[in-house]
């Protein structure tokens, strides 16, 4: 892996006239981006603002374990090895992360922060505005800044003058500081579920978990057959089919937990995953809420008086508030001016298309799909290279040989 950093001396310089494809952002969508690039034969540059690959993923919680399976969630090029088992933990995925990088000998700059992205002044190509004032032309841009990638809070009534111990679920990495505490997790999320369950295993003294929206909830595995199975399958079947589906076979593989304040959704799996609300896959929350370690409330509405409103009206006191309640990608200063964003903030095409606006912008790892985020990541990266190879043409800097 060419690893440089802010002070190291630039790559060499592209022939008159070619450019290298700018890839923004150094996970697992952006090195997989560029490899399908590189074996193209396509010059392609990382440019990552921490100063490793993978920064996302070393942030969160020290029990991480993905919910897709490790046969489908290997980047092209290189699988997963078979040590990391079938649940691969966090740390193995920044391991794996790291030696794709270097496997790959992946052109990586790190200490990079790129803050805008202009049309460049022949309208051929891009103009990337980054950190120590440097303007970089790409004939190419592949965006991949992460799902995850600013912490969403939202603008509770009285947080500001709240003096409890409050913090978003990026900054929470054990249960060891909250042994023998009273716990709200806000967010019933995949990340507040773990978490909540995380906290019960570590010995807080009260868990409670604040829904706004009942979840769907699926179990990660079942006789063998991983969740992420079914998602590969429904992606190619009706949305109307798979909610029709998905009903009775929860009834059989998930108890019924409404006297626990967890009813079942009456809304379709699948539409809601559609609409960006994706499953909870059971990894301890089930047995949890079932054996009252974890207590379903209300949604919180306010802080107010060294205690936390819920929705109901109901008025609690917890020791300490973890709000698993997302993120936001925050384009908006990178792209935003370039009119490529919907009224959410997410991009108006992803993959292999570009925004019509937009030709030779691409994005990628701005969904969360049913069948998995890394097998997607690695199917966009070849489809992206493809269509970079096939729309920039001359404009591009090739790789020797």
């Amino acid at each position: 892996m060419a690893d440089h950093t802010p002070d190291a001396p630039a790559p060499a310089p592209a022939a008159p006239g070619r450019h290298p494809v700018y890839v923004i952002g150094g996970g697992p969508g952006g090195l997989a981006a560029a490899y399908a690039l590189r074996a193209r034969g396509v010059r392609a540059v990382v440019l990552e603002r921490s100063d490793r690959v993978g920064a996302s993923w070393r942030r969160h919680y020290d029990r991480l374990h993905l919910h897709t399976t490790r046969r489908l969630s290997g980047l092209p090029g290189l699988p997963m090895p078979r040590r990391f088992g079938r649940w691969v933990c966090r740390d193995d995925v920044v391991r794996y992360l790291e030696k794709y990088a270097e496997h790959h000998r992946l052109d990586v700059v790190t200490g990079v922060e790129v803050t805008r992205v202009d049309r460049s002044p022949d309208g051929t190509g891009w103009l990337l505005h980054a950190t120590g004032g440097r303007e970089l032309t790409g004939a190419a841009v592949v965006v991949a800044t992460g799902y995850n990638h600013t912490p969403r809070v939202p603008d509770w009534p009285g947080l500001a003058d709240w003096n409890g111990d409050f913090r978003h679920s990026r900054d929470y990495r054990n249960a060891a500081p909250y042994a023998g505490r009273d716990v709200l997790v806000v967010g019933v999320g995949n990340t507040g579920a773990e978490i909540a369950v995380d906290l019960v295993e570590g010995g807080a003294a009260r868990v409670r978990l604040a829904v706004r929206t009942v979840p769907h909830i699926v179990r990660r595995s079942r006789a063998g057959w991983a969740a992420q199975y079914s998602g590969v399958l429904a992606r190619r079947l009706p949305v109307r089919l798979v909610d029709a589906l998905a009903r009775p076979l929860a009834r059989i593989s998930v108890p019924d937990l409404s006297s626990h304040g967890l009813p079942r959704p009456g809304t379709g799996l699948y539409s809601r995953q559609r609409e960006g609300a994706v499953p909870v896959q059971d990894v301890g929350l089930i047995d949890a809420v079932r054996r009252g370690e974890v207590e379903i409330v209300a949604a919180v509405d306010s802080f107010e008086g060294g205690k936390v409103v819920l929705a109901d009206g109901d008025r609690i006191a917890p020791d300490a508030v973890i709000a698993a309640t997302g993120y936001v990608r925050a384009l908006e200063g990178l792209v935003g001016h370039l009119g490529v964003l919907d009224a959410h903030g997410r991009p108006v095409a992803h993959g292999p298309r570009t925004p019509r606006q937009a030709p030779g912008l691409y994005f990628t790892g701005y969904t969360n799909p049913i069948s998995g985020m890394l097998r997607e990541l690695a199917r966009d990266a070849e489809k992206i290279a493809r269509a970079v190879a096939r729309g920039a043409g001359d404009r591009v800097s090739r790789l020797p040989g």
